[in-house]
């Protein structure tokens, strides 16, 4: 692979290769050593091969922040693309090794993030926009953040006044609150312990979800 890519680099006459690594410490080092416009850069490499493509690409967004950065994959990983645009979309790019094959896909992508520009590989976005559509809608995300809160406060076994004095309201508008989490969830047919327990349970379930789709 690092071969191919040193042949199609080689044979744009506008593009120049200064150095080639083998592993993280070294692609650092080459950078600070030639102040290069681009890196391209394995998603996995020696030592531990596993994120160093994406790691090397944050920590060069802060000690080079105009260096493009284009990391090669062979998934299609929208959560290893989503950290690599974490700190902003320009100069960054995601692309498919398969890519590698069509030689004007990559050199092109080399060119936008050498300008600034920033290019995802479209079946990365795909999964993405699949993932996306696939995600169950969650009743939480009916409620206002200060009625998360409130809900979390709920779901810890505090009452009104402990929620008050936790979240610095008065247990008026903890009351409010309150009523308007029943009334979003649904909740609004019950007696109030019920309708406390069942929304704790309820809060409690969407965040476990939440952490496993994570």
């Amino acid at each position: 692979m690092r071969e191919g890519v040193r042949l199609l680099i080689e044979s744009a006459p506008d593009l120049e290769l200064v150095a080639m690594c083998g592993d993280y410490g070294s692609l650092l080092r080459a950078v600070d050593q030639h102040e290069p416009d681009v890196v391209v850069t394995d998603i996995r490499m020696p030592p531990a091969a596993s994120d160093e493509g994406i790691r090397a690409a944050e920590e060069l967004r802060a000690t080079h922040p105009r260096l493009g950065v284009l990391v090669l994959s062979a998934y299609a990983e929208p959560a290893y693309a989503l950290r690599l645009l974490e700190g902003g979309s320009a100069g960054r790019a995601y692309l498919l090794k398969d890519r590698v094959a069509d030689g004007d896909q990559l050199l092109d992508a080399i060119r936008a993030v050498a300008s600034g520009g920033s290019v995802i590989d479209p079946r990365v976005v795909e999964t993405l926009v699949t993932a996306q559509a696939k995600r169950k809608a969650s009743r939480l995300d009916r409620l206002t953040p200060r009625e998360l809160e409130v809900l979390g406060e709920i779901a810890q076994g505090k009452n009104n006044a402990a929620i008050a004095s936790a979240l610095f309201l008065s247990e008026r508008a903890v009351e409010k609150h309150i009523n308007a989490i029943f009334g979003k969830l649904g909740l609004s047919r019950e007696r109030d312990t019920n309708r406390r327990v069942r929304a704790a349970l309820l809060y409690l379930d969407e965040r476990a979800a939440g952490s496993e789709r994570r």
